[in-house]
Parts: structure tokens; sequence; C-alpha cells
């Protein structure tokens, strides 16, 4: 099956991880915290140290990865913004040249739905400009089974095309 990488590997990223390796497919989760390695290791999880504000530390562990997932829609820090424009925006051009078929984006969130518009609107483009097949997940978090559901809908959408 194929292999996804859960950018933002939370406790919302190991429940999906956790449907998504029942369906079959081996998961990679990002944390930024090494800490949490053993965490992610114990659900089943290849743990990828990462950070989504430094795509060089995330890039390398798209190999023999087909789908990217990007949970970021209830991120928090100094600049979240660059997560839903500048820095989603890199790594959707950089995906063009890696075996990753497309990507899955978390539109609903504690983020201002302004701005998860905008990365929606992102991810759309990519898939004008460059064929990139994605899905924008706009399920709310709040009632987990529905947000869950749907972002194995997506990430299943994702990977049929």
């Amino acid at each position: 099956m194929a292999r996804v990488l859960i950018v933002g590997c939370g406790c919302r990223g190991i429940a999906l991880a956790n449907e998504l390796m029942a369906a079959g497919h081996p998961v990679r989760g990002s944390t930024r915290d090494r800490a949490r390695v053993p965490e992610l290791e114990a659900a089943g999880v290849e743990p990828v140290v990462g950070d989504p504000y430094r795509l060089a530390t995330l890039m390398p562990h798209v190999a023999n990865t087909s789908a990217m997932v990007w949970l970021m829609a209830s991120a928090t820090g100094d600049d979240v913004e660059a997560l839903h424009r500048t820095r989603l925006e890199t790594v959707l051009e950089r995906l063009v040249d890696t075996p990753v078929r497309g990507m899955v984006y978390e539109a609903k969130g504690t983020v201002s739905p302004g701005l998860l518009r905008e990365g929606a609107a992102a991810v759309r483009k990519a898939r004008l400009i460059w064929q990139m097949p994605n899905a924008i997940v706009e399920q709310s978090p709040r009632d987990p089974a529905a947000w869950l559901a749907a972002m194995l809908a997506g990430v299943e959408s994702v990977l049929s095309l």
C-alpha cells in the first residue's frame, strides 16, 4: 500500500495514522519535538523529526511516500501564517519533483478561517498548475469521528488518482 506522511502528527495525527495503518498504509509522522518519538513509535508510526517552518528538515522524508497530509489547521506559534502561506506554497512546489502524488490539506481548526481559505486556495492552485491531486478537508475537528472519516476519505481520494 501507499505510504503517507502526516506533517503535524499530534493526537489527531496519531488517530488518523491508526486508521490509515488499519487500511494497510504505512505512515510517517512528523514532530518538532524529539521527545515525542517514542510516542509515535509506540503507535506504530515511523517518526520523523522535522519542522514545517524549516522544510529542509521535512523534504528528505517524502522519499517512498505517496501522499502528504498537512495537519496545521490548529497550529500555534509565532508565525502560523507562514504555515498556510509561504511554507505551504514552497512545500507544494517542492513536491512536484518527488514521488508524492498529492496533498491533503486540513482547512478547519483553530487558525483563522481566512488564513485557512488562503491555504486551501494555494493547494487548489497546485492542482491547476502541476496537476497535483489534492483534498481539502473542511470537516471540523470538534467532531472527531466525522473529522477522522473526512481525513481518511481525503487521503484515499488522493491515493486513488
